[in-house]
């Protein structure tokens, strides 16, 4: 039997989101995750991609983890070349403009994140690179 690919994994976490007002299970049970919705940078083609966030003081932020990999994922890619994308968060959907942290202010959000959920520490040390920090401005 082959292992489902990503798309398969994020397409089952994106309907079980949709048919439950933005809850789910499996490792993102308990997590709070929004649905980030972003437009190809090569192809054009909208993408949605299920991701963790933090809420902070009514500001919404995400991070471009990877579980700790080499690279980071396609998604940050698509938001950096198009930043206006759209967040599905609860039963509630709004564009937005993603905006990179950068210095003091994204060590202070990430720090914050890996203090909420420690797997977060995990990924930073798991990889050379620094993991983007990405807030989500409603437009």
């Amino acid at each position: 039997m082959s292992e489902p690919s990503p798309n398969d994994w994020n397409s089952k976490i994106i309907e079980e989101f949709r048919a439950n007002d933005g809850k789910v299970g499996g490792q993102f049970e308990g997590a709070p995750v929004l649905l980030l919705g972003t437009t190809g940078a090569k192809s054009g083609q909208p993408r949605v991609n299920p991701t963790m966030y933090l809420d902070l003081d009514g500001r919404i932020f995400v991070f471009a983890s990877k579980a700790g990999a080499p690279t980071n994922p396609d998604w940050y890619h698509n938001l950096v070349a198009n930043p206006e994308v759209t967040v599905e968060l609860g039963s509630e959907k709004f564009t937005a403009q993603a905006a990179s942290l950068e210095g003091e202010e994204r060590t202070s959000v990430y720090d914050e994140q890996a203090t909420r959920f420690p797997g977060f520490r995990e990924y930073q040390d798991g990889t050379d690179r620094v993991i983007p920090v990405v807030e989500l401005v409603r437009s």
